[in-house]
């Protein structure tokens, strides 16, 4: 097969690789005028409660944009391997490349990069996502129309519905299920903060506790895939197969973090309650109001008619004529 301008006659220009995901940013900006809008509060705050309110600011947005973000990430199980392989049909162009599967809740992401990038005149930096939420069929059917490379083509027939592997059962009905798990994660999440500015300390560490059994559910959920024979991958010579990977183990390190801050609640609100709720500035206004000593008091002497005021008390009693 001949180029023609540098370029294959029958496919269109290939898709330059994404550098960033726009939902990933988009959730990350919300989150930032989030933290930032809260902090202005600081300043405010006087005292050592200050340091406290800043960092109670921090982690419970970390949790929450990593609860929501997490939904949305690529990276819940990869594979990656380095080979020569066919580039394109019709062709006998064989490249040195990267090839990477990147699997999430909602699809996969596979990526091919080449070894240099720069082949046969031809920038080779692929990213392209699959996504099982309707049908991976017609996106399947649509990377053969564009003439995507064959190493993509490849992975993402496994995925498909009439592949023998089975991989779209097993990955999808898994992801819906730890989406599920994520978003009762991320309401129990909203219902701990609102719960910690009430005087319900004790009500609040459990809601923490509950965010962090749904976090693990989810990864339970994930993890079935790996429990079943597992389709390895073959291109050429090379074999891979995939792993867990960073969005996993930063659901684990979540996780774990809720359910550390909600152990403490719990037990530190049955120990010194008190603090807790100085500590939180909740239930303190109640106590305050009860020692509030009141000043002297003056009054007008045409309102003083059939009024008797006791000398030994504050109290005004009224006789009824």
């Amino acid at each position: 097969m001949t180029f023609y301008d540098d370029i294959y006659p029958f496919y269109p220009l290939q898709r330059s690789s994404f550098l960033f995901s726009g939902r990933l940013l988009t959730i990350i900006l919300v989150f930032l005028v989030l933290a930032v809008s809260l902090l202005l509060i600081l300043p405010g705050i006087r005292g050592k409660s200050r340091l406290f309110w800043m960092f109670r600011i921090i982690i419970s947005l970390f949790i929450g944009v990593v609860i929501v973000a997490l939904n949305f990430t690529d990276d819940w199980a990869e594979a990656r391997v380095t080979t020569n392989a066919t580039y394109k049909s019709f062709s006998n162009a064989v490249i040195n490349a990267d090839i990477g599967l990147h699997v999430g809740l909602y699809g996969i992401n596979v990526t091919l990069k080449g070894n240099p990038v720069v082949q046969f005149n031809e920038t080779i930096d692929y990213n392209e996502m699959f996504s099982w939420h309707d049908t991976i069929e017609e996106e399947y059917e649509e990377a053969l129309k564009k003439g995507l490379p064959n190493p993509i083509l490849y992975i993402a027939e496994k995925f498909t519905l009439r592949s023998p592997c089975g991989l779209i059962f097993q990955y999808r009905y898994s992801g819906q299920y730890a989406s599920a798990t994520l978003w009762t994660a991320f309401c129990c999440w909203m219902l701990t903060n609102i719960l910690f500015s009430m005087p319900v300390m004790l009500y609040a560490g459990y809601m923490m506790l509950a965010t962090a059994a749904f976090i693990f559910f989810s990864m339970a959920s994930f993890s079935t895939i790996m429990n079943v024979p597992q389709c390895v991958f073959s291109i050429e010579s090379d074999t891979f197969e995939t792993k867990y990977s960073h969005s996993f183990w930063l659901a684990l390190a979540t996780g774990v973090l809720c359910t550390i801050i909600g152990i403490l609640v719990v037990m530190l609100n049955f120990l010194i309650p008190e603090k807790m709720k100085e500590a939180f500035s909740v239930g303190v206004d109640s106590y305050e109001d009860e020692d509030v000593p009141y000043g002297e008091g003056y009054l007008n002497a045409v309102f003083l008619d059939g009024v008797t005021i006791s000398p030994l008390t504050s109290k005004v009693t009224t006789e009824h004529l």
